[in-house]
């Protein structure tokens, strides 16, 4: 939305948006090594970095700006296992520490919880018996 010939104008609407420009910030996959750095080692975090050498070989490849799955690449010992492509990366990569992924009935479930007001509001599982979800994975809502 930024890119497009009208952006200049969008802090001028009174426009409201579903999902605020402000999001943008949260969104960007480029705050998890500034994340990492801030507080290493953090129950909640999973090493990242700008660079993958620190990872030793295995890790994902994420892009900064990237959602759904697009364009992220699954490296176990220096080696692609899994890559989704996509329209995304033109901004740039990060390398995060691969995290231990359980399996259901052939399915790798991923959970997103809806924030409203500061409170959890909602809980969908997304889950695909690839090992990266994407845009054409199930959706399965379980609390609203």
């Amino acid at each position: 939305m930024w890119r497009e010939e009208f952006a200049g104008f969008l802090p001028c609407e009174a426009a409201r948006f579903i999902e605020p420009p402000w999001k943008m910030l949260l969104s960007n996959k480029g705050l998890l090594p500034v994340l990492w750095e801030l507080f290493p080692n953090h129950p909640n975090l999973l090493p990242c970095h700008e660079t993958p050498e620190p990872l030793n070989g295995d890790y994902v490849k994420k892009p900064k700006l990237g959602r759904e799955g697009g364009n992220v690449s699954m490296i176990e010992r220096g080696a692609v296992v899994e890559a989704q492509g996509g329209d995304y990366g033109e901004e740039g990569f990060v390398f995060q520490a691969l995290a231990p992924q359980d399996e259901f009935d052939g399915q790798h479930p991923v959970f997103g919880v809806w924030i409203v007001e500061h409170e959890a509001a909602g809980l969908g599982i997304r889950e695909d018996s690839r090992r990266i979800t994407g845009n054409l994975s199930r959706f399965v809502p379980h609390l609203f």
